[in-house]
């Protein structure tokens, strides 16, 4: 058995009722969730049992999502599942930060309350639409964009999955164009045009809250959205103030992490995208996900057979 890396969800997975089987699964969980409502009581109640419509807003996903994902980690790791290396998808990426000890656990809940409000404000300050574009090279996307003063590409997820973001109006033509060259594009349910320019305040206001904040040397390699390279204590500031507004490069990341000997990826937190993603762009590799006290049992079981 080669390496295994926990990867961590983001925003679009959240689900009414996520996290709750966990927490009775697993003390280590439980201890996340506890955190959690010491700094923002009531946030264990909105996970399970706030409907899909209240969890959907930006400042709410954000903790909700978090906590789910770093109580998964923590009980496979409570079960003995230990991970080699971790990556977080956007949001994902502070559960993977605060797992491997670059935050404490108090720091890395109280961030993501913050990121969460910092980058609603800034799509509420700025109206933006996103849509996966399906079916076309990235080149061709790059190059779709191109064409237009306010459309970027934000999210490179896997070969042929391309999502952008950009102005409303301007994002519908890009829709159009994207038709017209063959491809296939999807509007998302999302609140704001997350990872493009248009988080740029997100972004300083983001940078102001970690001047205070005393980040540690990982415990593990953790592989950034914005360049695909593991963190170290000296950059950590700067990435996290250049995620939200630059494009997540999940595909180079999940290749890098193959290439580093990764053969087991455990996807931590709500739903199965990042495992789809991960199937997508490698072949012969183990998926699992985490997300309840099922998949957990499960993934323990699978790790520990394959040895």
């Amino acid at each position: 058995m080669g390496k295994v890396a926990f990867v961590f969800a983001g925003q679009g997975a959240q689900y009414s009722g996520m996290g709750q089987s966990l927490c009775q699964a697993s003390p280590a969980a439980q201890a996340v969730f506890d955190t959690a409502d010491q700094l923002r009581p009531g946030t264990r109640e909105q996970c399970f049992t706030a409907p899909v419509e209240e969890l959907s807003i930006t400042e709410n996903t954000q903790p909700c999502l978090y906590c789910v994902d770093l109580a998964a980690a923590r009980a496979l790791e409570e079960a003995g599942v230990h991970a080699d290396c971790v990556a977080g998808f956007s949001l994902g990426e502070i559960a993977a930060l605060s797992f491997a000890g670059v935050f404490t656990p108090e720091e890395g809940f109280d961030f993501v309350c913050k990121r969460g409000r910092a980058m609603q404000k800034a799509g509420e300050a700025n109206p933006g639409a996103m849509a996966a574009v399906l079916k076309l090279s990235n080149e061709q996307v790059e190059e779709l964009c191109a064409g237009f003063e306010k459309v970027w590409p934000v999210n490179y997820n896997c070969p042929g999955q391309l999502v952008c973001a950009g102005e409303k109006s301007q994002i519908e033509q890009f829709c159009e164009k994207v038709a017209q060259a063959g491809g296939r594009a999807k509007l998302l349910a999302v609140s704001g045009g997350f990872h493009s320019p248009f988080m740029e305040s997100a972004s300083q206001e983001l940078g102001t809250v970690l001047e205070t904040v005393a980040l540690q040397e990982p415990r593990l390699p953790v592989y950034a959205n914005y360049n695909a390279q593991p963190y170290t204590q000296a950059s950590a500031k700067e990435l996290l103030v250049n995620q939200v507004k630059s494009p997540v490069r999940w595909q180079e990341t999940v290749e890098r992490l193959h290439a580093l000997g990764v053969d087991t990826f455990i996807e931590c937190g709500p739903g199965k995208t990042l495992c789809g993603l991960i199937r997508k762009t490698l072949k012969g590799v183990t998926v699992l996900n985490v997300q309840d006290q099922e998949t957990l049992q499960a993934a323990v079981e699978a790790v520990k057979a394959q040895g």
